[in-house]
């Protein structure tokens, strides 16, 4: 086990593309970091040039006390999950699990004693003489997982794992995975373009937007002080409202028919974008707001409502026991949880 630190480690290929842009963290010993963020913002980049499977442009990448940089893969002692499990079709679970070890020249004792320790955590030990095509998806993730177990790694690295899994299999093997970490006391770096994933997993998370690291902290962090309007549309389901309002005298107005009862902030210009979560916003008030429903979508434990608000679309989340339904409503707003962002930069205010 053991910390990774990325000081302005950047990526650049020949045609000047600069696909991760100048990057600093530190992951302590034992933390999981989730790298999230769409496809092609850099995450998987930046992941592979942690396993020494992309050089690096710029910077510094160190593996404990050992700056990495040039070292090959198999010498950072790194254990690495893909997306498609790259197993060997032709060989059983048990050989799947033990062909890293074979290759590094261990005994057949300690090969057998590694891959039945990890089958035993994975519960895989009635599975051990099947070859991949006789297991479900999940078990070929916990396959996989085994081999990575077995080389006792300082580092796991774990490449989009569960995308390939059904919606329900990916809740189970989520939580599997979160209690193996917190259990092996591994360092990980886990990647995904799913947001639930790095909330729920994460001991903190890295959003990533077009190469560029836009902010790092704990779940909570992330969640309740976006740093930018790009991480709170991203993170969080359904996505914040985001609302642009022009300011005259130190009133919110998003049209000459709707003003929210929300102090503007100080020091801005004409215009500001408020960010309201959908679950923070609640039905009825003293009609100085009204929101026109026009959608309500059933989601069994909680309804979403969609429509306009001053003009804009908006949305909010209520219960299930809740009334819910089309037309013009009034709503409360929740003023304690209001968010302000520069609408020229994006930035948090």
């Amino acid at each position: 086990m053991a910390q990774v630190t990325l000081d302005r480690v950047r990526k650049t290929y020949p045609n000047g593309f600069e696909a991760v842009q100048p990057c600093s963290v530190k992951i302590p010993d034992g933390e999981l970091v989730v790298l999230v963020g769409p496809s092609g913002c850099g995450k998987s980049t930046l992941l592979r040039m942690i396993a020494g499977l992309e050089d690096i442009t710029d910077g510094a990448l160190s593996i404990g006390t050992d700056v990495v940089n040039d070292k090959d893969p198999a010498d950072r002692n790194i254990a690495m999950v893909f997306q498609n499990y790259a197993l060997y079709p032709h060989m059983s679970v048990a050989k799947n699990m033990g062909y890293g070890l074979k290759n590094r020249g261990a005994s057949k004792a300690e090969i057998d004693a590694k891959v039945q320790e990890a089958a035993r955590i994975l519960n895989l030990g009635d599975y051990l003489d099947r070859r991949p095509s006789q297991l479900s998806g999940g078990q070929r993730q916990r396959v996989a997982m085994g081999r990575a177990i077995v080389r006792d790694p300082e580092l796991f690295l774990f490449d989009e794992p569960l995308s390939n899994l059904d919606a329900k299999l990916r809740n189970q093997m989520r939580i599997e995975i979160r209690a193996l970490q917190q259990r092996l006391g591994v360092t990980s770096v886990y990647v995904t373009h799913d947001q639930v994933e790095a909330m729920t997993m994460a001991d903190r998370i890295i959003v990533l937007n077009a190469g560029r690291v836009e902010q790092i902290g704990t779940p909570t962090e992330i969640y309740e002080y976006p740093a930018s309007t790009f991480v709170a549309g991203f993170m969080g389901a359904p996505p914040m409202n985001l609302l642009t309002a022009q300011i005259f005298e130190g009133a919110l107005k998003l049209n000459e028919d709707t003003v929210l009862p929300i102090t503007a902030p100080a020091g801005m210009g004409h215009k500001v974008l408020v960010g309201l979560r959908p679950e923070d916003v609640r039905l009825g008030g003293d009609g100085s707001v009204l929101f026109n429903v026009e959608i309500v979508e059933e989601l069994g434990a909680n309804r979403l409502l969609h429509g306009k608000l001053g003009g804009q679309d908006f949305s909010l989340s209520v219960g299930k026991d809740e009334a819910a339904r089309t037309g013009v409503q009034p709503i409360t707003l929740p003023v304690a949880r209001v968010h302000f962002f520069d609408p020229d930069r994006g930035t948090r205010i």
